[in-house]
């Protein structure tokens, strides 16, 4: 009988193994004995090889080996927690306590590709903030060990200290794999959003490039963090933080911002409409030689024509070609146009009238589709979102919180209301805030996936019946609570919402109210290494998982 081994058959998805099955579907020719030949791959590409000694590429002191953790399986599993978990048996939302770089591991095989919008704030790197434990890249017991699960005397956990000489390199040695593996969950038309200051926007920017492709950037977008501008630290005040979005694909289709066009306050054989913009150009280049195919006649009201004449009496130009299809319509259909009698400048003369007929384009839509602004300053700040953690927990026990509305505007990005939304850097669990909200607002059934370091409080929480002693606690608890408060809005009594918030088996608001809690532990996957002796024994650990 063949042995398992816990390495190999407990472990989670070969990323070098798929990638290498990818290219052999591709490139079948240029593999030999199993083997990659490299000047055959070469060869194929052509001219898409770059060979040139000095040629631009993002690189730093240990990005080899941040690749080569990212391809290397994690041995760890994931235990089930359902008595910190809400309707654990119908819920398939999820909050994972772990190091998210094996968590992001373990996930490749169930989650690969089926991840609409990512949203992460990773810790920033001031110097003091961006707390890791040492060697926390290199395997699970690294983890194992920073969560008290082994004994090791001497593990620290230790600030990326300004002084260290490494500030840039070590951020980007722990954020690097983590976007490597993220981008493999993405799917093809999904959207990944970072936010982040200025102290790594540069190398950032560069690392997403990198990963994900400069092609594949859809914004650097910057949101207006402090309403009051902010703190003074250089002489400028710097209120504001930044939202690096990308997507997976160049042909994703982004959503549009809808708007109203205003109040449909005139009417005609046709319906309401409004008055829209004049169709008569202004600005620098409104004179007929600017734009002499845009001079032509129009039918007015009165059956006269009517030519684009500016106020000063000048020729001017239309804003239409008389080709075009707004024109063509406006030339047979009267109800396209709206039209007024305005007068010339004082004095004015043209063919011995001093006024003339006006044309607008006439607004029937109630709203129009226009491309999100990326100057995001309207979706909250970080006022509002301590805000929202004061309202459910009474205090703000969390410092760095993100508002939910500013999440929100991330995931409708694209329009999918049956999205998974990804944050392996989940804090507070904004991002799960932001999901229950969204399906509340419009029926949909998104849902969601938390990773949180269990990174100890500097003290102990009490709030009501709940302890908090890790930033993982604050996520869980905040979803909870989110989740009361959303399933009381919809419940007739209190009594009731103490029951739907048990099972959820009356008066449901909309979406999946619930979640549940998984730990990052030690495999439980037991190697078969049985003999005369030790059969008996074999045979019942077998039996028994370790998570158990």
């Amino acid at each position: 009988m063949e042995k398992l081994d816990p390495k190999t058959d407990g472990a989670s998805k070969n990323i070098v193994e798929a990638n290498i099955e990818k290219l052999k579907a591709i490139f079948p020719s240029v593999f030999t004995e199993g083997k990659i030949d490299f000047d055959s791959l070469k060869e194929t590409l052509g001219d898409y090889t770059d060979d040139r000694p000095e040629r631009y590429s993002f690189n730093w002191n240990g990005k080899a080996r941040a690749r080569l953790i990212a391809q290397t399986p994690s041995t760890g599993t994931l235990r089930p927690c359902p008595e910190e978990s809400v309707n654990w048996d119908t819920t398939q939302n999820l909050f994972i306590e772990g190091d998210n770089l094996e968590v992001l591991k373990l996930l490749q095989k169930s989650y690969h590709k089926k991840v609409k919008v990512i949203y992460i704030d990773p810790p920033y790197n001031t110097g003091n903030e961006f707390i890791y434990p040492d060697k926390f890249a290199e395997n699970l017991d690294t983890y194992l060990r920073y969560t008290g699960q082994i004994d090791d005397e001497g593990f620290k956990i230790s600030a990326n200290a300004e002084t260290s000489g490494r500030f840039h390199t070590n951020w980007l040695n722990m954020i690097y794999p983590r976007l490597k593996l993220a981008r493999n969950l993405l799917a093809d038309d999904g959207v990944i959003a970072v936010s982040i200051d200025d102290n790594e926007l540069f190398q950032l920017g560069n690392l997403m490039d990198d990963i994900f492709g400069e092609t594949n950037r859809l914004a650097c977008a910057p949101w207006l963090s402090e309403a009051s501008g902010g703190k003074e630290k250089t002489g400028l005040r710097t209120g504001h933080e930044y939202l690096l979005i990308y997507v997976k694909e160049t042909s994703v289709n982004i959503t549009q911002e809808e708007r109203s066009t205003g109040e449909l306050n005139l009417r005609d054989d046709q319906g309401s409409y409004r008055k829209g913009r004049e169709l008569m150009k202004w600005g620098g280049t409104s004179l007929r030689s600017d734009r002499p195919n845009q001079f032509y006649s129009l039918p007015a009201p009165d059956g006269t024509q009517v030519y684009p004449y500016r106020n000063d009496g000048k020729e001017g130009h239309w804003r239409w070609g008389k080709a075009n299809e707004n024109s063509v319509q406006a030339q047979s259909n009267p109800a396209v146009l709206h039209w007024e009698i305005r007068p010339f400048d004082s004095g004015v003369i043209v063919s011995g009238k001093a006024e003339r007929w006006v044309p607008y384009e006439k607004i029937r839509d109630k709203k129009k589709s226009v491309g999100w602004s990326t100057w995001l300053d309207k979706y909250g700040t970080n006022a509002d979102a301590t805000r929202e953690l004061k309202d459910l927990f009474g205090f703000k026990p969390f410092d760095t919180p993100k508002p939910a509305t500013l999440i929100e505007w991330i995931i409708n990005l694209r329009k999918d209301e049956n999205a998974l939304a990804l944050d392996f850097f989940a804090g507070s669990a904004s991002l799960a805030h932001a999901v229950l909200n969204l399906n509340q607002a419009d029926g949909g059934s998104r849902r969601f996936v938390c990773v949180q370091l269990p990174e100890p409080l500097d003290s102990e929480i009490s709030v009501d019946d709940a302890r908090l002693r890790t930033v993982a606690d604050i996520g869980k608890e905040r979803i909870r609570r989110v989740i009361k408060n959303l399933s009381a809005v919809h419940s007739k009594t209190d009594e009731t919402a103490q029951k739907t918030l048990i099972d959820c088996s009356e008066e449901l608001p909309n979406g999946d109210l619930g979640f549940k809690v998984f730990k990052l532990d030690a495999s439980n996957v037991i190697p078969w290494d049985a003999d005369f002796d030790t059969l008996e024994s074999s045979l019942f650990a077998g039996a028994i998982p370790l998570a158990e």
